[in-house]
């Protein structure tokens, strides 16, 4: 088991060939659609004069071939509407070709990460733990095979440190019951097989005082089912 720039990946029987990569937007329509709360957003490859978004905004480069954006200077935050089109002219500029997501910026909240891999022994397998910049440095997960129940969800909790928050540290408290609630509608919606979801990277899930939000989506699934 391995972890790879801020996700995870196990050995899978799959051949990567066989996967295709959803965008961004793509991923999070899935997601959506199941019920799993993700920010509002909209696609674009030029600005629109109008903005139907509650600002500040996020701003992020839209491209099945780049997988990590932070990385190559593909995402702005806490954009008003003037560092908007200013910041979109940049990045329009360094990203040719691209498309482009706004989405309104979710609050403040303790980082999660859940993920989903195909393994070639026990199939889909499920993982929580420590979200954000800390999945790398702490590798504080724990992994379920999928199905799980609410109360297999309980369990993954249990098992991580930052469970901790669940009842209050440092004045800060989350709503576990949202995450743990996530965890099972992810299990719904890989076990469905709808998608043909092969891999899933939702990091970071935002959970704060009242809900879990995921902040930013990766998502593979079997050719022939490349999308919501």
């Amino acid at each position: 088991m391995e972890f790879i720039g801020g996700g995870f990946w196990m050995e899978t029987d799959s051949n990567r060939q066989d996967m295709v990569m959803l965008v961004e937007h793509e991923a999070k329509e899935i997601l959506h659609e199941e019920g799993i709360p993700v920010p509002c957003g909209m696609e674009i490859s030029e600005l629109p004069h109008e903005i139907r978004l509650r600002f500040p905004v996020a701003l992020k480069v839209s491209d099945s071939r780049i997988l990590h954006k932070s990385d190559v200077g593909g995402v702005r935050l806490n954009l008003g509407q003037k560092d908007l089109e200013t910041e979109f002219q940049k990045m329009k500029e360094k990203f040719p070709g691209s498309s482009f997501l706004i989405e309104e910026m979710l609050p403040r909240g303790i980082e999660f990460i859940i993920g989903v891999v195909r393994d070639g022994t026990f199939g889909h397998v499920i993982m929580l733990g420590a979200g954000g910049i800390y999945t790398e440095l702490y590798h504080d997960v724990a992994f379920r095979k999928i199905p799980i129940s609410l109360a297999d969800a309980g369990e993954m909790l249990e098992e991580i440190k930052s469970n901790r928050f669940c009842t209050g540290f440092r004045g800060m408290r989350i709503n576990c019951a949202a995450l743990k609630q996530m965890l099972v509608s992810v299990s719904n919606l890989v076990s469905k097989g709808k998608h043909g979801i092969e891999t899933m990277d939702l990091n970071p899930v935002i959970v704060t005082s009242e809900d879990a939000l995921v902040a930013d989506a990766k998502m593979s699934v079997r050719a022939g089912k490349s999308g919501p």
